[in-house]
Formats: C-alpha cells, sequence, structure tokens
C-alpha cells in the first residue's frame, strides 16, 4: 500500500519542483561553477594564513544587475550594519558593473567577499564577481558609502 501512494507521489513532486523553478528561476549551476569553487577562483581573499583581526583591503569588481537599488541597499546593510566594514561602491550607470571598495578586519572582510560571491542576493538579480584584487588600506572612510544615483 505504502509503495502504490510513493509512486503515484512522486510524478506530482516532479511536476511541483518543474513548476517552481520555472516560475521563481531556479536554474543549475553552470559546468563551470560546479567544477571551480569561488575560494579556489579567488584564493588570494579566502586565505587563512594572516591574523583575522589585521586590517585590510579590496576591490570587488561585479557585474549583473548592479544598478538597482535593491542590490544596493543589501551591499550597504551586509558591509556596515552586519560586518561593520568601511568602503565605497562605484555610482551607478549603464555598464553592468561596479566596483566595492571595503576595508576592515580580514575575518569581515573575507567574509563580504564570500558574499558577493553567492550571486543571488533575492527577487531576481543575479550578480557575478569579475575580479577579487588586495589593496593597501587608506582610511580614508568611516563608513560605507552607497550612492544610489538620485539626485537629492
Amino acid at each position: 500500500m505504502a509503495r502504490n501512494t510513493i509512486t503515484a507521489v512522486f510524478p506530482l513532486l516532479l511536476i511541483l519542483l518543474s513548476i517552481a523553478s520555472s516560475t521563481f528561476g531556479f536554474t543549475a549551476p553552470s559546468q563551470n561553477q560546479r567544477l571551480t569553487p569561488p575560494s579556489a577562483r579567488y584564493a588570494s581573499t579566502t586565505e587563512g594564513g594572516g591574523d583575522p583581526s589585521e586590517v585590510i583591503a579590496r576591490k570587488i569588481v561585479v557585474c549583473g544587475d548592479v544598478d538597482g537599488g535593491y542590490y544596493r541597499s543589501c551591499v550597504k546593510n551586509e558591509g556596515s550594519r552586519f560586518r561593520k566594514l568601511s568602503g565605497t561602491m562605484s555610482p551607478p550607470d549603464d555598464s553592468k558593473k561596479a566596483e566595492i571598495l571595503v576595508e576592515g578586519r580580514r575575518k569581515m572582510v573575507d567574509g563580504f567577499v564570500r558574499w558577493c560571491e553567492r550571486g543571488n542576493v533575492g527577487l531576481s538579480q543575479r550578480i557575478t564577481v569579475e575580479s577579487v584584487k588586495e589593496e593597501d588600506p587608506t582610511g580614508l572612510y568611516d563608513d560605507f558609502y552607497v550612492p544610489t544615483g538620485r539626485d537629492d
């Protein structure tokens, strides 16, 4: 009896998964993403070799839906509120690219880079990290500034 129930329910589950994936835009990662984890692509950013409290800086170039206010708000919240980092994000333009300069303790900066690499911020926005470069900390910023492009 239980076997008949399972065989009857299984096709329904497959149909529901198919509907959910087409409705909400769930996609499987590409073959390259499966073979190369983010930590391997940007090994210099996630090395555990330094002092976790050392102040470092990174310049992260992201591509995709970066001009929307939602993504920019998420970057600001993740950087300043949750990780206590300082830095800035380039103003929005039509290039589909943005630079994020972030400074702070190594542990928090590395966590922020991993958050950027996740790519799926929410809603339907898709973000990819193009590059991560080490920078010298400047100490110019006392908060995390993210321009929205609105004229105030």
